[in-house]
Formats: structure tokens, sequence, C-alpha cells
């Protein structure tokens, strides 16, 4: 009888982040792992967003633990569930903030009556219509108290509108940690949107001293992790 009652306790969740002596963006990949492979590709699946980038995506949120995330191109709802169930499993307190497009404007993605069906009337998930990054400083600037923002952009657009909000972010939001999905470079050949690629390249160009990047390059769709030095004791770049 006891033990059935110790099964009924919820297990305490390990933070996959906490070690002290970690001068560096650090996480215990067996534990995201776990995660992902029991609790979160039921959820969610492989697509868009393959292993290693539900892996980039779920260590982001635990290792900076933001107190309010902020992503566009909200479609079915895809990566707001995955912080979602992220948030759950380590027990991090934030709030999600999903947008997309107003019915009235014309998208090849545009995900009609199904926007956010993964994640409709979830607790701590907001969904919005606007432009995502208008809606995003605009609610950012209505916080009260310490924010600690994350943006994740959806790289699936042109070199211009991925270099306009990047830009942005860091101009008005210096501290934000940033993550943009398909940034996947490969030879012009190929023909790939690779203007995500060089928006961040550019960008980084003027702005890179302050930041750091961990990059997933090893093929399709492909994400960037950016985020301030002040987090950290080091400098550069780390592809994977």
């Amino acid at each position: 009888m006891f033990k059935k009652i110790l099964q009924l306790i919820p297990k305490r969740v390990q933070d996959p982040t906490r070690n002290p002596s970690c001068a560096v963006f650090e996480v215990d990949n067996w534990s995201i792992s776990d995660f992902i492979v029991k609790k979160l590709i039921s959820k969610v699946g492989v697509h868009p967003f393959p292993l290693s980038e539900l892996s980039l995506m779920v260590s982001a949120l635990a290792y900076f633990k933001p107190t309010h995330l902020f992503e566009w191109g909200t479609n079915i709802g895809k990566s707001a569930r995955v912080f979602y169930e992220a948030a759950k499993h380590y027990r991090i307190v934030t709030q999600i903030h999903s947008i997309d497009l107003p019915d009235d404007i014309e998208h090849v993605e545009h995900p009609g009556g199904h926007r956010g069906k993964l994640v409709r009337g979830l607790q701590g998930v907001t969904l919005h219509l606007g432009d995502g990054l208008q809606t995003s400083l605009t609610l950012l600037k209505e916080i009260n108290g310490v924010a600690r923002p994350l943006f994740f952009l959806d790289g699936d657009h042109s070199y211009s509108s991925v270099k306009r909000e990047l830009e942005a972010i860091i101009k008005q939001v210096p501290g934000a940690i940033i993550l943009v999905h398909d940034t996947f470079y490969q030879s012009a050949d190929a023909q790939y949107n690779i203007g995500p690629y060089r928006a961040i390249a550019d960008t980084m160009d003027v702005y890179g001293k302050a930041y750091r990047q961990i990059v997933l390059n090893t093929g399709l769709p492909g994400m960037t992790l950016i985020y301030p030095k002040s987090h950290m004791h080091d400098h550069g770049v780390d592809e994977l």
C-alpha cells in the first residue's frame, strides 16, 4: 500500500542546468533527451523541429528560464507547445505569447481556423493577432517588474524581415535571448532559403562582439541560438 502511495507522488524534476561550477552554456543532455523522447515527441512529433532542434529549444528555455517568451508565425502552435511542455516539465514560470497574422492578410503558411490549435486554452499561453515584432515589443513595454524575455523567430521568411526583427530586438531589448529557425546554410547551387542565415551573419557583423551563438548547421531546417555574452564568460560561435 505504501509503495502505491509513493508511486502517486510526483517525482522532483532535477534542474538540467544546475551546475554552479560552469562558466559557459551547459545543460544535462541526458535529462533533456529523456524528456524529449518520453514526453515531448508524443505531443509535437519531429516536424518541423527534428530532435536536435527540439533539444536546443528545450535547452534554451531550461538554461535561461525566461519570464516571458514571444514568438510569431504561430501556425498550429507547434513551437509554442514545445515551450509550454518544457516549462511545465521543468517547472519554469513563463508567460508564452504567440502571435500570428490576422485573417484578412494572405500568407502561404496562414493556418486559418487551425491557428494555435495545439495550445488553445492552455494556461500561460496567450494567442495574439498582429505583427509579431511590434506586438511583442508592445507587450514587453506593458510588463511591470523584471522581465527576462526569449524571442523565437521563424526564419522561414526573407532576408530583410529577419534582419529587421533581429536588429530591432537587439537595439530595444539588449538582454534578450533569441532563437531563429530555418537558419541552415548550404551552397547557392542547392537553392535553399539562405536569407535567415545571411541576416544573422550581417547582423552579427555589427553587433556580434556582444553576443554568442550556438548554431545547428548539420542539415535542414537549422536553428541558431543568440544570447548576450553578459550571460556567459566566454565568446565565439559553436557549430553543431
